[in-house]
């Protein structure tokens, strides 16, 4: 399958490695009796407050007030779609010119792909460019989705996120996106018919990814409507208890299905990506600490809350 980029799969391992080791530290008892003293470490106060975002936040009142200089409003996770839409939507196009226009990677976008780890020694092995094609194309399909959630779904309260947070979000689906382009081989076969080379797991992939954006979707527009009246209008920014759906089973549904859809686009790849593994591994661990989180928002808030259900992983987490 070409060689692999190493310095991307060294990056996501990595990101991936921090994140679980800050899920692991939230078990300790010097972090949990950090949290009952206050912030009063600096230290621990601003990765606290750094992890934490929108509903979660809620109830850290005794963080340092520097701190709250270093917050925006939470809409603006819209931001991230945006430029993913733009972003991974110009790098598609080029793509399929590429592949199949018989038109040409520009130069500088060769250069990040050297840059970033690609080997331009490899070749082409038949199905691999047509897989990263079908997996850009999931990925701007699942940003223009969100996106429109984002603008016409989600009622959005007036909680905040990290500036940091909030950069890193920015970057992330620029990184993502060349994260595949950067498994495209440096020689490709241009001109052929997209169907010659679709494979099971192509299917399989496109499958696994319309029913977990659909459950997804499900998910979004019953958060929605917990702020909503019969006639639609947004009568209440408070937090209620969602249910219905995966919500009967887990808390953060919509981050279970985040997984899934990234697992898709690993299936659609052929399996045997490991640079794309290594995204997933990262995928799991940001989603499982901020599940943890709104889970623990949600059993101290709410008296009543449903005791069987999980974090993140139905049975599981």
């Amino acid at each position: 399958a070409g060689a692999m980029p190493v310095l991307l799969a060294a990056s996501w391992a990595l990101l991936a490695a921090a994140f679980l080791a800050v899920l692991l530290l939230r078990q300790t008892p010097a972090w949990r009796r950090r949290r009952r003293l206050g912030a009063g470490d600096v230290v621990w106060g601003f990765l606290e407050d750094l992890i934490r975002y929108g509903k979660t936040k809620r109830g850290e009142g005794r963080q340092a007030a520097w701190l709250h200089h270093l917050q925006v409003p939470k809409r603006w996770f819209t931001h991230f779609y945006v430029v993913s839409v733009l972003w991974n939507g110009f790098l598609l196009l080029r793509l399929f010119q590429a592949e199949f226009l018989r038109g040409s990677l520009p130069s500088w976008i060769q250069h990040m792909q050297l840059a970033l780890g690609r080997d331009f020694q490899s070749e082409d092995k038949g199905n691999e460019p047509l897989s990263v094609l079908l997996a850009l194309l999931l990925l701007w399909l699942h940003s223009c989705r969100r996106l429109a959630e984002c603008l016409w779904t989600s009622v959005f309260s007036d909680g905040v996120i990290h500036i940091l947070h909030y950069c890193f979000g920015l970057a992330y689906y620029v990184v993502l996106g060349s994260t595949l382009l950067c498994q495209v081989p440096a020689s490709i076969r241009k001109g052929k018919e997209l169907s010659a080379h679709l494979c099971w797991y192509h299917v399989a992939g496109v499958a696994m990814y319309i029913w977990a954006s659909l459950h997804q979707h499900r998910c979004f527009v019953i958060l929605a409507k917990l702020r909503k009246n019969k006639s639609g209008s947004v009568v209440s920014l408070s937090h209620k208890v969602p249910s219905g759906d995966w919500f009967e089973r887990v808390s953060c549904p919509h981050y279970l299905a985040e997984l899934l859809i990234y697992i898709s686009m690993g299936l659609a790849l052929g399996l045997h990506n490991l640079t794309w593994w290594c995204v997933v591994l990262y995928v799991v661990f940001n989603q499982a600490l901020a599940a943890a989180l709104c889970h623990e928002f949600y059993q101290q808030n709410f008296s009543s809350y449903p005791k069987h259900r999980k974090a993140f992983l139905p049975f599981v987490f």
